[in-house]
């Protein structure tokens, strides 16, 4: 079984938000480069730049635990940019990791079965 923890994060941009969004959401990208445990860290916009989806994949529950401290120095910019609508995480996150996402009221899915390449 894979350690390996992922996350589809949906925010709404607030109203007159874009432009900081934006500046903050790049400055999270260049942060999260250097984390060696982060796999996939992907910022998608809808056409009408309202709603942005964060796909972000983990090799385990310490590799999220770096980015999750990492990122309490960008929250209150992310925070003032946009509110979280929908927060999917996949995977057997430890406990410890389920508490460093707790405040987003997350949902947990298990694996059924499948395969990556």
């Amino acid at each position: 079984m894979s350690e390996q923890i992922y996350w589809l994060l949906e925010v709404a941009i607030l109203p007159e938000q874009l432009k900081d969004f934006r500046a903050v959401a790049n400055d999270l990208i260049a942060s999260t480069k250097s984390e060696s445990g982060t796999l996939n860290y992907e910022w998608n916009l809808n056409g009408e730049k309202t709603i942005c989806h964060i796909y972000e994949r983990y090799r385990d529950s310490a590799a999220m635990l770096t980015h999750v401290q990492s990122f309490g120095r960008f929250a209150e910019r992310f925070l003032k940019a946009c509110r979280p609508v929908r927060f999917d995480v996949y995977g057997s996150p430890t406990e410890e990791a389920k508490a460093a996402l707790a405040d987003l009221n997350p949902t947990y899915y298990t694996s059924l079965g499948g395969f990556s390449r």
